[in-house]
């Protein structure tokens, strides 16, 4: 989806109306207090003082946020609340946002607005404590529901169905009718969002998830089991002849499926750096969904945009997020993509070329003619800095607790380690000023440290920056004094495959997250920056300067975006391959094990395949054959030097 077509479905959502039927919640965030110890003076048990607490519309709820946030000109709300406190909060919110509550009905009895308290302490979650699981919606209130619904379908765009909890606000009744007005205006535009429901709602466009996909083909799947690529797909066909509707089925992070009269669809899911929060990523899904459906875009676009805006509220922590068009104009016009999640997390359905290690992802054209290759250094060519990791982490960890780090509990800092861990493999690859800005957001969340004593992102680069070359000056001191090789500090034969792609006449470019000047130092003293000649590039310190971004740029600017597929990169981190297949070109992940220099490494080719590489190698060892499937010709000096 082009920049172009995502601005005009942005304004057209601007014309719509759009009607949210079914099970509104309020979700309730108690931030407790972990350091006070206090004892009630009458149960001698310990309080919880909650120091901040936060409302939010949660359910269908979230769905109304999200369709506000994208700038839907008018969003009317069915439903009921209970005549309570919380129910009142609810009608507060929704009017603060200038929602249509005309046909929102409140129940004396019976019914207690469904509402979900999500205690944290510190960080962590503790059991949710929930209200309106046994609520039974009165019989007069159900018609006086359909009735506002029968009288405003002629001004709608789209009326949205949800449905969370059963019974309650969807008694057998309330579906009956409802599935009635469906059939009785086809030409009316409903979509249904139903964890327990979908087959009722007949003549409905439906969005499910893939548990709830493989209930409605009559196979009952655990929330936490695997459901293959194969079988989802499946199911979407089934749903698909058998309600001849539209059918989007989602897959968490792998993103989604689009069935409809057109064809088959799959939509990649979206790769995020930093911690998420998928509560409320239906919601947004199906917000997206709608409204480009009710704009009269086609399916496939819908699911595009859908999959942009549960994207972005996915990164929102602590609140069902919504996301605004100036969010989704930045993630549409950039997405960074998780490709072949399935190859990537089951390594039996690779396949070799020739029988060797060389893994071929995607089959490259028949007839091949590069002109350019881009190199990552640190793991794809260079081992000088292999273990940055140990040095960056117990650097972030002293960062993130300050002062208080040798009093923390244990089980605090397990629990930080391993947010950090994940943020630090999520982030490989990318300059190292944003690694420490993103450090900058977890100094903040986990909040151990005073506002004012936190540094900047450049300050805590430098900390680690100091770190990390005490290593390298270490290990080049080993090298000069010739207790090691240049072969120590390279992956297998990564030196004689550049010295042939040189002699070959293939212009060479160095690019790194690593500061510049340290990139072109680390080249020189292990004696092949020559091989890149002026072409070595490096972080300048600006975060949106990125190294290998401007390397592409500058290669596509020198040839032309035509010739792009004449590109070829390697690279062991996501943001040179995921760059490098935006652009056209062709990627070979470097899937080593850098402790050895040589072999794979598993949880590199994992991340590798998700970022889109189109050939997974393991080092350069068989660098005959690797040169074979480029259509390199090779001299025989080239293969002396092997």
């Amino acid at each position: 989806m082009n920049e172009q077509k995502l601005k005009q479905i942005l304004q057209d959502i601007r014309k719509l109306k759009i009607a949210v039927i079914g099970d509104f919640c309020l979700d309730v965030y108690w931030f407790i207090d972990a350091s006070h110890h206090e004892l009630s003076v009458e149960t001698g048990k310990a309080i919880q003082p909650v120091y901040r607490q936060k409302y939010s519309l949660g359910g269908a709820g979230n769905l109304v946020n999200n369709l506000v946030a994208l700038g839907v000109q008018q969003v009317e709300v069915m439903g009921v609340v209970g005549n309570d406190p919380f129910g009142a909060e609810m009608l507060q919110l929704f009017q603060k946002n200038k929602v249509n509550t005309d046909a929102m009905f409140v129940q004396g009895h019976n019914w207690n607005t469904n509402v979900y308290i999500k205690p944290h302490l510190d960080v962590e979650e503790q059991s949710r404590i929930d209200f309106g699981r046994d609520n039974l919606i009165d019989p007069e209130i159900v018609t006086q529901v359909i009735d506002k619904l029968y009288q405003r379908l002629p001004e709608l765009d789209v009326v949205i169905i949800n449905q969370q909890v059963a019974p309650g606000f969807h008694s057998q009744g309330m579906r009956k009718l409802i599935s009635e007005c469906i059939q009785k205006h086809p030409d009316k535009l409903f979509i249904a969002d139903s964890r327990d429901f979908s087959g009722e709602f007949q003549g409905a466009l439906l969005k499910l998830n893939d548990r709830e996909a493989a209930r409605l083909c009559g196979v009952n799947r655990m929330a936490d089991e695997y459901l293959p690529y194969e079988e989802v797909r499946s199911y979407c066909t089934k749903i698909f002849n058998r309600w001849h509707q539209p059918v989007f089925v989602t897959r968490r992070e792998r993103g989604l499926f689009v069935q409809d009269r057109s064809g088959f669809y799959q939509i990649p899911g979206l790769h995020t750096m930093g911690e998420v929060d998928t509560v409320g990523a239906g919601d947004s899904m199906i917000a997206g969904i709608a409204t480009v459906l009710a704009c009269g875009h086609e399916p496939k676009d819908a699911g595009t945009f859908g999959n942009f805006v549960a994207g972005i509220t996915v990164q929102k922590l602590f609140q069902t997020g919504t996301a605004s068009p100036e969010e989704i104009l930045q993630i549409g016009a950039d997405p960074d993509y998780v490709y072949e999640p399935e190859l990537a997390e089951d390594s039996r359905r690779a396949m070799y070329y020739h029988q060797s290690e060389i893994e071929i992802i995607n089959t490259w054209p028949s007839e091949l003619s590069f002109t350019h290759a881009i190199f990552d250094h640190d793991g794809t060519v260079s081992t000088l800095r292999e273990g940055w990791e140990q040095v960056m982490q117990p650097m972030m960890m002293e960062a993130i607790f300050g002062d208080s780090y040798e009093k923390a509990d244990l089980p605090v800092i397990e629990k930080v380690e391993r947010r950090v861990a994940a943020y630090i493999d999520k982030t490989t690859g990318i300059q190292t000023i944003a690694q420490m800005t993103g450090l900058v957001g977890l100094i903040r969340e986990f909040g151990f440290v005073p506002a004012e004593q936190i540094k900047s992102a450049k300050e805590y680069k430098a900390i680690y920056n100091e770190a990390i070359l005490r290593l390298v000056n270490k290990r080049l001191k080993k090298f000069h004094d010739k207790e090691l090789s240049i072969q120590d500090f390279t992956i297998k034969h990564a030196i004689p495959f550049l010295e042939t792609l040189y002699r070959a006449g293939i212009p060479l470019y160095l690019a790194s997250g690593t500061d510049e000047q340290d990139v072109i130092n680390e080249a020189t003293e292990l004696g092949y920056a020559h091989l890149f000649e002026d072409r070595i590039y490096g972080s300048v310190g600006d975060i949106k300067k990125d190294a290998k971004k401007m390397v592409l740029d500058r290669i596509l600017n020198d040839i032309g975006e035509q010739n792009f597929t004449r590109v070829v990169t390697f690279g062991d981190g996501p943001v040179e391959i995921r760059e490098t297949r935006k652009r056209g070109g062709l990627t070979v992940g470097i899937a080593s094990d850098e402790i050895r220099r040589y072999g794979i490494d598993m949880k590199k080719r994992t991340r590798l395949v998700k970022a889109g590489a189109d050939v997974i190698i393991p080092d350069f060892s068989q660098l005959s054959l690797l040169l074979d499937l480029m259509q390199v010709k090779q001299t025989r000096h080239a293969v002396s030097a092997v």
